[in-house]
């Protein structure tokens, strides 16, 4: 069924109020009492083709009010709903205690709970505690919490004298940093003949480290968890180009390594590009022997992508540490260009 009732979650978020006006909260978890909330017309959505849109990228078009694809703005032909006679700012205020995906869904419900979304009160909420020293990077005016919210999403800016980059994931808020090598332990790193800082214009920050050659390539760095969210799961990830299929480099496990200071971290191995994929004959072999190797990805700025590991940042009082080393082989390596090592929260598995 591509409408379920139950996708309206924020009955739930309203269930200590819902327990005065239908009896208990365990009230809410009814379908009668899921059905108050939907437009007289929800039958109809069991026969559209498209799904109702599930994961949180898709809910990037409620903004555009089409939360149901080809819908339009039908979902906001509903029945009155039992909180319609709550002040407006009493439903923001509520609203303010879910999560930015919730409170954009909410918005579907009548045209009060659309009203309310668009408070301040429910956006100043979702933002981080420092948000209004991050005003001064932007060139503009913000008419609204929401607005500034979506640009912190959107257009990352930087912080610590240009040493991080620092932006929210846009469905739950989530502080995400990349950061710059710069300041990093590189192997070599001062010495121009081994690597080189360029300035690219795709690049976050003013200078990035190209790889020139190097027999010992070894990358270390840390920084302290106050910077991320608490309570949340983090992936880290190195961000990088190669350049003339990185020599030496691209095609061999490279030994990552991701942890909580006084922990043991993590261990995998990674490609910067990896051997070439083949289904028969001789390379089924070298496939299976590489199948536990982490493989890059392409993301959506242009740039490549490799999970380094994975971490739970409980309180914000830990230092987190990462290493990428390939040492293990003579050979001299060249043709890679990092932008920085990337934190931001772990995908559902």
């Amino acid at each position: 069924m591509y409408f379920q009732r139950n996708v309206l979650f924020f009955a739930f978020c309203f269930a200590p109020l819902v327990s005065t006006t239908f009896g208990s909260a365990s009230a809410v978890t009814s379908g009668s009492v899921r059905e108050k909330f939907l437009p007289q017309e929800y039958s109809i959505f069991s026969s559209m083709k498209k799904r109702f849109p599930a994961r949180c990228d898709d809910y990037v078009l409620i903004e555009d009010r089409k939360m149901i694809p080809d819908a339009g703005d039908l979902m906001h032909a509903t029945m009155p709903s039992p909180f319609d006679s709550l002040p407006v700012d009493c439903i923001s205020t509520i609203i303010s205690f879910t999560s930015p995906r919730d409170a954009c869904v909410s918005a579907s419900v009548s045209k009060t709970f659309e009203s309310a979304v668009k408070s301040d009160t429910v956006w100043e909420k979702f933002l981080p505690s420092e948000y209004s020293s991050l005003i001064p990077q932007y060139s503009r005016v913000f008419l609204s919490k929401k607005e500034l919210y979506f640009a912190l999403c959107d257009d990352p800016v930087l912080i610590e004298d240009g040493k991080k980059s620092f932006w929210l994931e846009k469905a739950s808020g989530k502080r995400c940093i990349m950061l710059s090598l710069k300041e990093s332990s590189i192997t070599w790193g001062t010495s121009p003949q081994y690597w080189r800082w360029i300035s690219i214009p795709e690049s976050r920050f003013e200078k990035i480290a190209e790889l020139l050659n190097v027999c010992w390539f070894d990358i270390g760095d840390g920084m302290h968890t106050r910077y991320l969210s608490p309570r949340t799961h983090y992936s880290v990830y190195i961000v990088f180009k190669t350049k003339n299929g990185c020599p030496n480099l691209g095609d061999s496990p490279v030994d990552v390594g991701v942890g909580l200071v006084g922990q043991e971290p993590s261990q995998k191995l990674i490609y910067f590009i990896g051997p070439p994929r083949r289904g028969r004959g001789r390379g089924r072999r070298r496939e299976t022997e590489t199948r536990d190797v982490t493989r890059p990805e392409a993301r959506e700025d242009g740039w490549m992508e490799a999970e380094l590991g994975e971490f739970y940042n409980d309180s914000c009082c830990d230092d987190i540490s990462f290493s990428i080393i390939k040492t293990n082989t003579p050979h001299w390596k060249s043709g890679l260009i990092v932008q920085g090592i990337e934190f931001r929260p772990a995908k559902i598995r």
